[in-house]
């Protein structure tokens, strides 16, 4: 049998190092760290859903996954308009491999130290900020500019650019595949999925097209599927990474596309579990999530759940267990019951599309999830 470092720390970064696909492993670590102060918070920021101070405040709020998602604390942030109020967050990202936190709004991009919670430093962007996506790493950036034709390659830790993108696309989505080799980047008014290579910050491929301009999507682990929300549809489209092709149009069944409040699509936020068995489908119009079997092709609608407000987004915990939709509830993945709401330091209810797990080892981060429910099968 192969063995494994005694140390708390050492045992920690080989389970990581061994990647999801040793959960046993993984599951070890964990056991092994709880005796020390071994934590998982989930890191939220705010105003996460447009700029509606009222479901959570100003800030990134901190709650632990082990004690109900309770509320832990409040990390005080910048990211001020010119009438110094809290601007609309758009996207949050973190490495543990650096121990940075990064939230973008929509001018600014405020780069936080995860082991002091204090602002290390904020920038400005030229066609301001969107959902960023950060190298497994750490060290590079993918930074969209606000809906405008370009995106930012940056240096993470110092906020520099690197290379600028111009794809004309209305840079919005932004993710980052596991292995760190590909970026992929939708635009508000492309029907196209371009995957950047990020050896060389060059587009290498293209996918789709789809039927219209993509909104929330996202990739299975092994980086040849991806999952696209799209304007008009109820529902999402499915891609092939590897050929290009557009495979699949799944539509919900037994609900109307209606009128949103927000975001003017019907489906806006989708994500899979990290298991990859499942699909979890946003419909703002009906104030529902929308389970599907991922196991056969295309996907089967399984379930409808119920949500206190309409869900906007979608993540889930790194286990799998818990999944996070924009409004605040925390569900059981297994049995898709409600099992916590996130509420801060007041009781108040805090909604938010911008949610991100890290674990800790004492005060060290050795773990980053994502903002964006992306597939971990390798």
């Amino acid at each position: 049998m192969k063995k494994y470092p005694t140390s708390r720390r050492s045992f920690i970064r080989a389970a990581l190092a061994a990647g999801v696909c040793s959960e046993a492993l993984i599951a070890a670590a964990r056991a092994a760290a709880a005796k020390s102060g071994s934590r998982r918070l989930l890191y939220v920021a705010v105003p996460g859903i447009r700029n509606y101070l009222e479901r959570g405040g100003h800030g990134v709020l901190v709650f632990d996954l082990d004690r109900g998602h309770a509320f832990v604390k409040r990390l005080p942030a910048r990211g001020l308009g010119a009438d110094g109020k809290p601007l609309n967050v758009k996207g949050i990202v973190a490495s543990a491999a650096t121990g940075r936190l990064y939230v973008s709004t929509l001018e600014f991009l405020t780069c936080f130290d995860l082991r002091t919670d204090k602002i290390l430093w904020e920038k400005a962007y030229a066609g301001g900020c969107d959902r960023m996506a950060l190298s497994p790493d750490g060290r590079v950036m993918y930074l969209p500019s606000l809906e405008k034709d370009h995106w930012h390659v940056v240096a993470a830790l110092s906020g520099d650019i690197i290379k600028r993108l111009d794809l004309k696309a209305g840079a919005h989505n932004t993710l980052y595949g596991l292995d760190g080799k590909h970026a992929y980047l939708a635009g508000l008014r492309a029907p196209i999925l371009r995957v950047a290579d990020t050896a060389t910050h060059t587009i290498a491929k293209e996918v789709g097209p789809f039927s219209s301009a993509i909104r929330p999507f996202t990739i299975n682990g092994r980086q040849t599927l991806c999952f696209v929300n799209v304007n008009g549809l109820l529902g999402f489209e499915i891609g092939d990474l590897v050929t290009g092709q557009k495979l699949h149009r799944v539509e919900v069944q037994g609900f109307k596309p209606g009128v949103p409040k927000r975001h003017g699509c019907p489906s806006h936020g989708i994500g899979l579990t990290p298991d990859e068995k499942e699909i979890w489908v946003c419909d703002g119009a009906n104030q529902r999530m929308h389970i599907f079997d991922a196991t056969v092709m295309p996907p089967k609608q399984v379930a409808s759940l119920l949500m206190r407000d309409d869900p906007g987004w979608i993540t889930f915990s790194l286990d799998g267990k818990y999944a996070y939709p924009s409004t605040g509830e925390v569900i059981d993945v297994a049995t898709r019951k409600i099992v916590a709401t996130l509420t801060d330091e007041t009781g108040a209810a805090v909604h938010s599309e911008k949610v991100v797990e890290v674990h800790f080892d004492g005060e060290v981060p050795v773990r980053a999830g994502d903002q964006f429910g992306i597939g971990r099968v390798r």
